[in-house]
């Protein structure tokens, strides 16, 4: 075979394989399709998959069935599609915390967020508050500050266990400030909020709504938020940013992926009918309600991008606070 033959092969072969994913992806659904959820029912990622799950089942016409698999921070039903099919009928609807924080807080984990996954779109995003109790004798963030530096160490801080959100937050705090603080880990907000309340724990980085009912009643104290932007609905709260922490960010999302090698015709569909979802009153009231979230509905490419930019950014946070994996 001569290299002119061959050379035609390949190209009519590059033909058929194009045709055949094209005409697969025109043909997209024909069954129902699995969102996986690394979580526990009943939780905001939950909420979202069902949200936006029931959205997609009415535009696509195939059932979409939301499916639990928690454990591991999320590893589990993480590390489930990654190995899945690349087909389009196991999807993700992941947090921040097994895609960009895992990989980095733990030595070995199953998947690779960035080879093993391809982002179709970010959902949504959420900031935190501090807050401090309102007995407490701190009464600025200024003042927060100059008191664990005149008591290194003596100052606490709880959060939802090693690696979460809240601690993240409490360790850039500390790298930004130069302070020592205690970091005090918890199985779940409730706890963490009961033992802020009631005078164990110094301040907390929470969620808006875990928070908004204890700030209402007066039973604790915003301070600030962790965002570069003010929330919506705290207008008059400051972030960190502006309190002198140039560039301090702390901020969790939720997003939508498939197996890496899913068709890109298949991603595009399932991209324009999440963000077609997610502009729909309900669907944003729905979300809103879960703790202030922002509405994203970005492109594979920005997620992508925001992907590997947490990455980097937390795998220094982890190495410069010395954080641990438990």
């Amino acid at each position: 075979m001569n290299m002119r033959t061959q050379s035609l092969l390949c190209a009519a072969l590059v033909a058929l394989t194009t045709w055949a994913g094209s005409a697969q992806a025109q043909a997209y659904p024909t069954k129902p399709i699995r969102v996986i959820v690394p979580y526990v029912a009943g939780g905001a990622a939950d909420i979202t998959a069902r949200t936006l799950g029931q959205k997609l089942a009415e535009s696509l016409g195939v059932g979409v069935l939301v499916e639990n698999r928690p454990g591991a921070n999320g590893g589990i039903g993480t590390d489930t599609v990654a190995k899945a099919a690349p087909d389009g009928y196991t999807l993700l609807l992941d947090a921040s915390g097994p895609v960009v924080v895992n990989p980095v807080l733990y030595s070995k984990v199953p998947y690779d967020p960035v080879k093993d996954l391809a982002p179709i779109s970010q959902t949504t995003s959420f900031m935190y508050v501090m807050i401090v109790p309102s007995s407490s004798p701190i009464a600025s963030f200024k003042d927060l500050v100059a008191q664990a530096k005149a008591k290194p160490g003596q100052l606490s801080y709880g959060s939802t266990g090693v690696g979460g959100g809240n601690h993240l937050a409490g360790e850039l705090l500390a790298l930004m400030t130069g302070t020592k603080l205690t970091h005090v880990p918890y199985k779940g907000t409730a706890a963490a909020l009961a033992d802020l309340l009631g005078g164990q724990l110094s301040f907390m980085f929470d969620t808006i709504i875990t928070t908004s009912a204890q700030a209402k009643a007066g039973k604790v104290r915003t301070f600030a938020v962790s965002s570069l932007k003010r929330a919506t609905t705290l207008p008059d709260v400051p972030t960190l940013n502006e309190l002198g922490l140039k560039g301090f960010e702390i901020t969790q999302w939720q997003g939508f992926f498939a197996p890496a090698g899913t068709d890109r015709a298949v991603i595009a569909r399932l991209h324009r009918e999440i963000v077609k979802a997610l502009k729909q009153p309900d669907v944003i009231e729905r979300l809103a309600t879960q703790g202030g979230n922002d509405i994203i509905g970005s492109t594979p490419e920005e997620f992508a991008k925001v992907i590997r930019s947490d990455l980097a950014m937390y795998a220094k946070l982890v190495k410069d606070a010395g954080i641990k994996a438990e």
